[in-house]
């Protein structure tokens, strides 16, 4: 009973993995083929989020515990602290990153009335 409960988490687990990987697939491809700025700045910003999800289950331990030393024992099982910063300092980033993406398609459809990138090339000469 109790082995097929972890085969049955094990691969819950390795699920996860691939929902990352396959979102980070479709925003990829989103980015290469949609013709519109504003699903292209959505693409990118799922794609960030994407990269988040992989390094919080990076940083996962089966039983972990909150990482602060000083209310466990050094001896206990942890989550990784590393992946936790890495993903707080990446959220900042990434809502830096979309948030000047966004002015600047604003300034680009004030300045051409459109938000198609092959139009605003036409139109560019």
């Amino acid at each position: 009973m109790t082995d097929s409960i972890v085969r049955t988490l094990d691969s819950v687990g390795n699920a996860s993995y691939f929902v990352v990987a396959l979102l980070a697939v479709m925003a990829l491809f989103a980015v290469v083929t949609q013709k519109n700025m504003i699903k292209i700045c959505i693409s990118i910003a799922i794609l960030g989020s994407s990269v988040n999800l992989f390094l919080v289950l990076l940083g996962y331990r089966h039983g972990g515990e909150i990482p602060i030393y000083f209310l466990k024992g050094a001896a206990e099982t942890m989550v990784l602290p590393t992946p936790q910063c890495l993903t707080l300092t990446a959220i900042v980033i990434a809502l830096a990153t979309t948030a000047l993406m966004l002015s600047l398609i604003i300034l680009l459809h004030k300045h051409y009335g459109t938000l198609d990138i092959d139009e605003i090339r036409r139109l560019r000469g």
